[in-house]
Order: C-alpha cells, then structure tokens, then sequence
C-alpha cells in the first residue's frame, strides 16, 4: 500500500510545480494593469464610462497583439467614490497583484488618499481626477490626466470679466475636487478683479440646494459658479431656477457629462463651462492635432456602448494611451523606466489637449487644452466668442 501512496504523492507534487510554472510563465507573459475608478455609487457618471473605455482598450491592444507582444490584464476595483476603499485597493494592487500602473482613481478625494501609497510602493500612479492637488507638490510616481482646476478658474474668471460679471456667489461640494475648486477660486478672484461676495460648501449627496441658493441670492451676485462632479451639481441649476434667480451659471470641467444636463432638463440651458474638446470634437477644424483621434474614440466607444462619449471617460483613455506609448518607448515593462518615459513625454496627443510632461510638471497641459462650452437644446456646444 505505502508504494502505489508515495507514487501519488509524487504525482500530486509534480502537478502542482508545474501548475505554478505555468501560471508564472502565464504571468511573464502578460501586462498587469490596475485601475480604481468608481464603477457604481455618487461617482458613477464618472466611473462607468471609465471603465468601460479601460475594457474597450485593453481588448483593442490586445487584439493588436498586446503591448512589447504580451497580453494586457486590467485588475479593476470599484471604489464606489470611497477613499478608504481605494486606499485598501491599492495596497492590494501593489502588495499582492504587483501591477505595473494604477489608473484612476475617478474622485480626487481617493486619488489624494491613495497618492503617497502609490510614492512608498513605487507604482506609477495616473490619476484620473482634476485636483491640482493630486500633482503639486511633483511626487515622482504620482501623474494625472485631467486639465488643472486653476486653469478652469482661469477661464471662468475671463469669461465673467469679459460680460462685465464681477460680483459673484461660489458653491462647491464637500469633497476633494469641491474643495479644491473653491480654494482655486479664491486665490485667483483678487487679482482677476473678482469679488466673491459669498462661497458656501453643500454636502455631495444633498437632494435639495434651495437654502444654500438662498443665501447667494440675498447677496444679489451677478453670477453664480458651482464647482462639483455629483449629481448634485444638476440641483445647483434647478433650484436656482426655481428660486427665480436669472443669472449666469457657470459650473467646472466637472460638468462634462450629457447626463448632468439631462437632470437638470430645461434649467441646464445656457450653463457655461471650460472643457476639453471632445464634447465638440466635429466642428473642431480638420487640421487639428487631436481630431481624428477625438472622432476615432468618441465613435468607437458610442457604437459599443450605445450611449454618449463624456470628458470623464476621455480621462481613462488618456491615462491608458500615455502608459501605453511609455511602455513601447521604454521598450520595457520595468515600473522605474516606465515611469521616466512618461516624465518624458512631449507633443502627445490625448483627449484632454496636448500632453508635455517633465519632471517639474506631471499633468502636462496648459490654459490652451480648454474650450469654453454652453449648453443649447439641451446638448453641449461650443461657445461662440
């Protein structure tokens, strides 16, 4: 009997080394990408399409024949917009899953969370949220692909100077990109000749803005600027319709997303908003570097997915495309060249404008990566000077 045992037993070990000689050959011969993005939750109008343009990517790389000739595998974490969430997917990304990069998160509120678990694991990081916050101070793994908010106050504040608006109400959500938003636009009010007669902060799962608007209203502001990325910045248009206050409404890049608009229905016209260019992608003129591959993903994505391509979605692809192209440039999967490829990279076209980055900058875009868009009959349109 004990003959026939150990024979079995040798059998059983000889199996499982070569189960695990295969599943680490598997390993070598793919490309471990994690993202965290808030698939479902208050974020979702964020993190849905961003998801969904990861998984169209990776199946388009790797039905080229992947990246360096190695399959691509996306590991990826729904947050639900939770920072404590993202903080414990990173980790596990990092510790256990060994990615190459981290995409993500959706909110700035995670993506400030989990940055410097990203800095101690030295895993590259491209965020896909706007808080400037998330790249300044440089943290040498930390990148993110939306433009700056101080650019979108920029832009806001020369839109208001130009009508003659100066006397304004700011609200803004109790949440990292909230906050930092209203903190942009109080720096730069003063020396824009921007008086912020009132700045309130609402809490980002609020159903009803009336008593907040209120206040704005009692101080007879030329106009109003919202700055969130929750369903809740719809609210902010019909409660301040609905309190007959006729000002201008001017919200954030947050406000990217057709179906902010559809919630806020008849009150959303006329919204006016910095924004990257591919809500607008066919009127752009044909020799402009990022138009064919505007109109490229925005109708690949809306033919798979049967609904609307939005800014928040062009996010994750820039972060996809940008750790893509480093990759073929490194002409390696090491995390560390890797990352100098991107700090490297110049002239690259994306989504959101035209990439320069550098070991000062690691955004890499300018004032000039916005256009300033409205809403008219109830779609999104370019502003006409």
């Amino acid at each position: 009997m004990s003959r026939p045992l150990g024979w079995f037993r040798v059998l059983v070990v000889s199996l499982v080394l070569a189960a695990a000689a295969f599943l680490a050959g598997a390993q070598q011969n793919t490309v471990k990408i994690g993202a965290i993005l808030a698939v479902t939750g208050p974020a979702s109008n964020l993190g849905a399409p961003e998801a969904k343009t990861l998984q169209m990517l990776v199946d388009q790389v790797n039905g080229a024949g992947g990246l360096l000739g190695r399959k691509v595998q996306l590991v990826l974490k729904d947050s639900g917009a939770s920072p404590e969430k993202a903080i414990s997917f990173a980790r596990q990304l990092i510790e256990e899953e060994e990615v190459l990069a981290i995409l993500g998160p959706s909110t700035s509120g995670e993506s400030l969370k989990i940055k410097d678990v990203c800095q101690e694991g030295q895993t590259i990081l491209l965020s896909c949220a706007a808080a400037e916050a998330i790249v300044n101070p440089v943290m040498k793994w930390v990148f993110k692909t939306p433009q700056n908010d101080a650019f979108a106050t920029l832009w806001i504040y020369r839109y208001l100077k130009e009508r003659g608006l100066t006397r304004i109400g700011v609200v803004a959500s109790n949440t990292g990109f909230g906050n930092g938003g209203k903190a942009q636009l109080e720096k730069y009010a003063p020396e824009n000749g921007i008086q912020i007669l009132i700045a309130e902060v609402y809490d980002k799962e609020a159903t009803d803005l009336t008593s907040v608007l209120t206040k704005l209203k009692a101080r007879e502001v030329q106009a109003v600027v919202n700055w969130s990325i929750e369903p809740a910045q719809s609210l902010v248009a019909k409660n301040l319709r609905q309190l007959g206050m006729q000002v201008p409404l001017l919200q954030s890049h947050g406000f990217g997303n057709i179906r902010y608009v559809e919630a806020a229905g008849q009150a959303a016209e006329g919204i006016v908003f910095p924004c990257g260019r591919l809500l607008v992608a066919d009127v752009l003129p044909d020799g402009h570097p990022q138009k064919a591959l505007l109109l490229d993903y925005k109708k690949k994505y809306e033919a798979q997915f049967g609904e609307e391509v939005s800014t928040f979605g062009g996010h994750a692809y820039d972060a996809f495309t940008i750790l893509a192209e480093a990759v073929r440039r490194a002409g390696s999967t090491d995390p560390a060249r890797v990352r100098d490829a991107i700090e490297g990279l110049k002239g690259f076209a994306g989504t959101a404008g035209i990439f320069n980055f550098s070991p000062a900058d690691h955004n890499g875009l300018d004032m000039g990566s916005f256009e300033m868009l409205t809403v008219k009959g109830g779609k999104f349109v370019l502003l006409k000077p």
